[in-house]
């Protein structure tokens, strides 16, 4: 497995995780707030910003009741209908320009979810280095060849798929071109909890299809997105916004400026901390070294003098013997004066 490049950021192992900010409908259909986003992501210390592609009408018919309207309880949307949802949560195409050009101005990647073939074509106008395949998308094989096509790197999140239905997706990104892909652990449940996170998947996934491997994450807070780096993530998506209180579509379940900038340095230190497989002192413990326990003369002695529990103890620091050879010296004794505080080597026995 080779590592992927995205606008010429490296995804891979050994390099830290790709965090992405997830903008979604948390602009609150304001161009003004959207580039407030991207400024406050940038400032945040995300890699990228992600946008969604869409219009109402290319989600869904223009239909206000029955499986067009959710009455489910659990849900943060109950009582709205999918296309009046979509209408309020999607992302004008007028500012898509312009949100990519804020964040070039920032240095901080751009890229979309397109949700159907003509979102492909639109946002390859825009130049956008990569291209994410939602959830909910994950069985719409076609679109995935589109986007593939375009020999982009491909970034599709798992949520809900099988594994014969992930087989499929992955099967025709590659026939249509794909070359850089990567596969992300998701839950699409909104919020999701950590219980049913299951980011153990994660490494099932990379080696399963060869893939880099990530997580789009619906918890809150940070803490499954950094347990995810520790079994192999090397992208991380979470939602972003300037603050929850100000309501909008996905804002109960994203990450405000702060928290996202916990998230990109605790998942940065987590894959840090994975390092090698690794024993023995290593070379930022060598000094400490100087302070473990080791045998020392615990009063004056002379010359033939036995050594005791009371004048052989073992005490910090280690420039003595090792205290495995406290009960071998027991009884033993010594070939000169020494003083106390004096360490023991083999030369006083």
């Amino acid at each position: 497995m080779n590592e992927i490049f995205i606008a010429g950021r490296p995804i891979g192992p050994g390099h830290p995780p790709f965090v992405i900010a997830e903008m979604s409908g948390n602009h609150n259909q304001s161009l003004e707030r959207a580039l407030a986003i991207v400024n406050a992501a940038a400032e945040a210390g995300a890699h990228a910003v992600k946008l969604q592609t869409y219009t109402a009408d290319t989600l869904t018919l223009d239909v206000h009741e029955g499986e067009f309207f959710i009455s489910d309880e659990k849900s943060l949307w109950k009582g709205e209908s999918l296309h009046r949802l979509y209408q309020q949560a999607s992302t004008p195409w007028e500012w898509h320009k312009a949100i990519f050009d804020r964040c070039r101005e920032l240095n901080i990647i751009c890229f979309s979810t397109p949700f159907d073939e003509s979102a492909v074509d639109f946002l390859t106008s825009l130049n956008a280095p990569a291209y994410k395949i939602a959830s909910f998308e994950n069985i719409h094989l076609p679109l995935i060849r589109k986007a593939a096509a375009t020999g982009k790197p491909m970034i599709i999140s798992t949520g809900m798929a099988t594994l014969g239905e992930l087989d499929e997706a992955v099967q025709a990104a590659r026939e249509a071109g794909c070359k850089e892909l990567v596969l992300l652990k998701c839950t699409s449940s909104y919020p999701s909890t950590p219980i049913h996170s299951n980011i153990r998947t994660i490494p099932h996934l990379r080696e399963l299809f060869g893939t880099e491997t990530g997580i789009s994450d619906h918890t809150m807070g940070v803490g499954v997105a950094v347990a995810a780096v520790a079994l192999g993530a090397t992208v991380i998506e979470k939602h972003f916004t300037l603050s929850r209180t100000d309501g909008g579509v996905d804002s109960a379940f994203s990450l405000e400026p702060a928290e996202f900038t916990s998230l990109v340095v605790e998942s940065e230190r987590a894959w840090q901390a994975l390092g090698t497989v690794s024993y023995g002192p290593g070379e930022n413990e060598k000094l400490s070294r100087n302070y473990r326990r080791s045998l020392y003369i615990a009063k004056d002695m002379a010359a033939g003098e036995t050594f005791t529990p009371e004048n052989l103890r073992i005490v910090r620091p280690g420039f003595g013997l090792p205290p495995k050879y406290y009960e071998l010296l027991l009884g033993r004794t010594v070939t000169r004066t020494v003083k106390k505080g004096t360490p023991v080597n083999w030369d006083l026995i």
